[in-house]
């Protein structure tokens, strides 16, 4: 439970970063880096998740010659931090219950 929980932070961070902005991989991976140890290798199959699930859709832009792949959050990644949100809410408070 612990790595399913984990996998969703994860998921809900990047989306988190993703509603200040569309951003690219390298930059995600920075931006991340700065709360948590996150390298390419992890972060490509979650934005590869997230996408699939249609959290998240890419674009891309031409930036010194080459082409740059951007992500953008999608009203259906917005929705999935407001539920997940939600569903935090009652974790936290079976959480204090249980450390008393």
């Amino acid at each position: 439970m612990a790595v399913e929980l984990k996998k969703h932070v994860i998921e809900l961070f990047v989306l988190a970063i993703l509603t200040k902005g569309p951003s690219y991989g390298y930059k995600l991976v920075s931006d991340l880096s700065q709360y948590h140890a996150i390298s390419e290798s992890t972060l490509y199959p979650i934005l590869r998740r997230l996408e699939k699930e249609n959290s998240l859709m890419t674009f891309n832009e031409l930036y010194q010659g080459r082409n740059r792949k951007y992500y953008k959050i999608t009203a259906h990644g917005k929705r999935y931090i407001d539920n997940y949100l939600a569903e935090w809410e009652e974790i936290k408070k079976i959480y204090e219950i249980i450390m008393g």
